[in-house]
């Protein structure tokens, strides 16, 4: 297999001479291919069979124990003018990069297996879906884009009838933690990846293409590439509102992509279409529609249950590659908080006593496709995407922020959204409560200046009347003792059902300074343990914790400058004035 088109030929072959692989192979992305790769990881031992009785189709994968998260102070975003990668990214000139890079792959192929994946982010057949191609000579990166975007003939088609693609170079190279580089030129659609074999830094599809290249380039042409979930709530009368929600991490994304209606709200029932990433364009009647360009999830393990994410846990049991998790004495993967087993062997591949941490790396993952999941809506793969009824933003406050309210307008919504901020527990960092500033949630995937980025927002309300409401959530408001106020998990569906509701205009709100606030009769608490009192502190908004907030905000967007949108900076100053 190989292509028509010359560009993409061209490229293949000059890869190949920097890189001086053994041989090449054109990935055609069927299921023969995939089990052929997972048979040849097995004997090389890249891989390693998991019980195939009890979880038929999975596997293990040990990475490198230097080798298991994203490495953010060696991502760089190349701009020719450093102003427009913005201070939200690390900068190298594009010539320093390249020379860089091409250092790093000189021969680093030697003996190993040059494999070209053309891909497509998005339905094959949508117009919102863009292609790229990845080189690598990861065989364990071909087999999770296989469960993770669509591969092969298909997506090569779509390539050479659009006749452009994201270039996406990627080698494990030696491993070595000083040479681990995730480069990103968006000028030219362009990302280079040496020396890691994680997903997040090797499977170019996801982080590198679908937000840092994605945002650039829906920026050029017009729409958002987002950190967003995208679901589906469904009313028992069969009405489904379509939501695309942004969370900083630890804040509840994978949970809520994947919520189940508990028994108190019966009749109602929520899709998934995606549990990570959103590409919205607006239609030709301006409404905003978005597409999940991904076709699986890549997710953290740890904490997984029946009880904290049952979807999410059924969806795992089969076909799916694990990285980094223990195993028991049935040779069953574990990880902690999975509610049963015990772990006799630890990620990294030791007798586990317990006594060196958890068994299971804390950033292990799952790697499976979408549609294993008992929640999987069929429109993820609707060319048109789905209408998206409300944008939501969400973090972590223990005090601040209230449980939910609705931005003024659009905007004001871009305000919410760039002002989200999270605070640190102490299993992150050992300090409670340290406000980290994450706008739009895509504070470590934005690839160009948030100061252009908040204006590519703005920008929307002068395209359509028809854009959705912007709304914020918090579910991690504490009392005086530090216990939680709201119940969370599958109780989160009452919040969403107000959001609805707004959305389609069925309830009032009382307007505050920060937004519009629920009435408390109109969030329903029947059947939950939550009194008409501690309602009323998950709705308080306090003044002065705002004022020092907007202050803060204020301080934050001034490290962007002239290149901070007024617009921004007037809808910051209505908020300050109407606080007092």
């Amino acid at each position: 297999m190989t292509t028509r088109l010359k560009a993409l030929r061209d490229w293949v072959a000059e890869v190949a001479e920097l890189t001086s692989p053994d041989r090449i192979h054109w990935c055609d992305g069927t299921e023969q291919e995939y089990r052929k790769l997972i048979d040849e990881m097995l004997d090389s031992g890249t891989l390693l069979e998991l019980n195939q009785q009890s979880y038929p189709g999975c596997y293990l994968h040990r990475s490198d124990p230097q080798d298991v998260a994203r490495v953010e102070h060696l991502t760089f975003v190349c701009t020719r003018d450093q102003e427009d990668a913005g201070p939200n990214n690390n900068w190298k000139a594009p010539a320093d990069a390249k020379e860089l890079m091409k250092s790093c792959f000189a021969g680093c192929m030697r003996g190993r297996t040059m494999y070209v994946i053309p891909y497509c982010m998005g339905p094959i057949d949508s117009p919102y879906a863009r292609c790229g191609v990845e080189i690598t000579d990861s065989a364990y990166v071909v087999a999770n884009m296989y469960l993770m975007t669509r591969i092969g003939k298909p997506a090569l088609k779509r390539i050479e009838k659009d006749k452009t693609f994201v270039k996406g170079l990627h080698s494990t190279g030696d491993l070595n933690p000083e040479r681990r580089y995730i480069v990103h030129l968006p000028e030219e659609l362009t990302i280079m990846s040496y020396g890691s074999g994680y997903g997040g830094n090797a499977l170019l599809g996801k982080k590198c293409h679908a937000l840092r290249i994605a945002s650039y380039q829906a920026r050029t042409e017009g729409w958002l590439a987002e950190h967003m979930l995208i679901v589906g709530v469904q009313s028992p009368a069969g009405d489904i509102r379509y939501l695309a929600c942004a969370f900083p991490s630890a804040c509840g994304k994978t949970n809520l992509a994947m919520l189940i209606a508990p028994e108190s709200q019966k009749g109602w029932k929520v899709w998934t279409l995606g549990d990570d990433i959103a590409w919205m364009h607006l239609d030709k009647d301006g409404q905003l529609r978005a597409i999940n360009p991904e076709a699986g999830y890549f997710g953290v393990v740890p904490g997984t249950n029946p009880h904290t994410n049952k979807n999410a846990y059924d969806t795992i049991q089969h076909d799916t590659i694990f990285t980094n998790v223990a195993v028991t004495a049935d040779n069953d993967p574990w990880w902690e908080e999975k509610g049963s087993g015990k772990p006799t062997v630890d990620w990294v591949g030791k007798p586990y006593d317990g006594k060196n941490g958890p068994a299971a790396h804390p950033n292990s993952r799952f790697t499976v496709a979408a549609r294993q999941n008992p929640a999987y809506s069929n429109l993820a793969e609707a060319p048109e995407g789905v209408p998206i009824s409300a944008v939501v933003f969400g973090g972590r406050r223990r005090e601040l922020a209230p449980l939910v309210y609705q931005a003024k307008d659009w905007a004001h919504g871009v305000l919410v959204g760039a002002s989200v901020a999270s605070e640190t527990t102490a299993a992150a960092t050992g300090k409670v409560g340290v406000v980290r500033r994450d706008p739009m949630a895509m504070k470590p995937f934005c690839g160009y200046n948030y100061g252009d980025y908040w204006a590519h927002w703005l920008s929307f309300a002068k395209r359509s009347n028809k854009l959705p409401k912007i709304f914020h959530v918090n579910w991690f408001r504490r009392d005086a003792n530090g216990k939680f106020l709201w119940p969370g998990y599958g109780e989160n569906l009452r919040v969403l059902r107000w959001i609805i509701d707004r959305c389609d205009n069925r309830v009032d709100a009382i307007e505050k300074p920060i937004g519009f606030l629920p009435k408390p009769s109109d969030i329903d608490l029947k059947g939950l343990d939550v009194s008409s009192a501690t309602l009323e502190q998950l709705l308080a908004v306090d003044p002065e914790q705002w004022r020092a907030e907007m202050k803060s905000i204020g301080e934050y967007f001034a490290e962007f400058g002239g290149r901070l949108p007024g617009e921004l900076t007037a809808e910051h100053q209505k908020v300050v004035r109407a606080l007092g």
